[in-house]
């Protein structure tokens, strides 16, 4: 039997939680694991509410030597160095955007679990997440540009759950909204010029050489648009988009607002952690069990230090990054 440790991620303005107290009661071993103390402040919890489900608090150190580390913002922590070798690292890796990340899950013979790559019958297990992500982005990003939704013409690109969401909010607040798919980039691009707000909700492909718009397309744009990209994936898709903070989320080049918070939906940390826990406590049971899954399998990204996801692989390789 494992032990695995709920910290809670450091990044700026992360409020999301991967297990809460009403799921841990649905644990059939939760004396194998093992939350940060305050772990569930941001979402109202107290150490008392986990204890009461058997669930015990403890120093972040301490959560940080179980067997298996779980944190919702896995790519942007910075403790994988301090770790002790061949631990199982649990959460949003992003392992090719964030290359800091994967190169010290390689250097210390770690397995990571990448919940983006939890896929099953078409769709993401955290599919409401991506959602929340979409109408979030919307919602902050419009109050920074100080207009109403209602008097902008918008064009969203993707027409997936992050898509969804985004058109969820933009729809309900009036906005007149397009929706290109993923084939029709090139349509996107040549209609660019029509929109006072474009919405990125593709996740680019990391091996794709061309971009979705470069700095030459941004002049083409209505002088004083915006553009909000809820992928954030850094600078693969966008040329001049590169990932904010929720405290300080836009930034302007060439008279064009951008907005690139890359976790969105930890401005509605409640809601998403609600959404999140049962799927994370259900794969956790299996993961301190020592058994295997079709999810665990297909999610794990780096196995004992070796890159085992294609993608993640030749992205790697093609930038003369170590795999293992």
């Amino acid at each position: 039997m494992k032990t695995i440790g709920f910290i809670a991620s450091e990044k700026i303005g992360e409020s999301r939680r991967a297990m809460l107290p009403k799921d841990a009661a649905k644990l059939a071993h939760p004396a194998q694991f093992f939350v940060q103390q305050g772990y569930g402040t941001s979402v109202g919890f107290t150490d008392a509410d986990y204890q009461r489900e058997h669930v015990q608090p403890v120093p972040r150190a301490q959560a940080m030597q179980c067997d298996i580390i779980c944190d919702v913002k896995l790519g942007d922590g910075d403790f994988v160095p301090q770790l002790a070798p061949g631990k199982t690292l649990f959460g949003w890796a992003h392992a090719a955007q964030k290359i800091d990340f994967a190169t010290a899950a390689i250097q210390g013979k770690h397995t990571v679990i990448a919940w983006e790559e939890m896929d099953e019958g078409g769709r993401n297990i955290f599919y409401r997440n991506r959602e929340i992500a979409g109408e979030a982005a919307v919602l902050q990003a419009f109050m920074h540009f100080g207009r109403m939704p209602y008097e902008t013409k918008v064009a969203i690109l993707g027409r997936g759950n992050t898509a969804k969401g985004a058109f969820r909010i933009l729809n309900g607040l009036g906005a007149a909204v397009d929706v290109y798919g993923r084939k029709m980039e090139d349509l996107f691009c040549e209609k660019i010029g029509q929109y006072d707000v474009l919405v990125n909700c593709v996740m680019w492909d990391p091996l794709r050489k061309d971009r979705l718009l470069t700095r030459a397309d941004l002049a083409r744009m209505r002088p004083g648009s915006m553009i909000i990209d809820v992928s954030s994936d850094g600078d693969l898709a966008i040329e001049t988009a590169h990932a904010t903070t929720i405290e300080d989320p836009v930034y302007t080049v060439d008279g064009i607002l951008h907005y690139a918070v890359d976790n969105t939906p930890a401005l509605f940390g409640r809601t998403a952690s609600g959404e999140i826990s049962a799927k994370v406590c259900e794969m956790a049971e299996l993961l301190v069990q020592g058994k295997t899954h079709p999810l665990l399998e297909k999610s794990t990204v780096i196995k004992d230090g070796i890159v085992v996801n294609k993608t993640l692989r030749a992205f790697r390789q093609a930038r003369g990054l170590p795999c293992g």
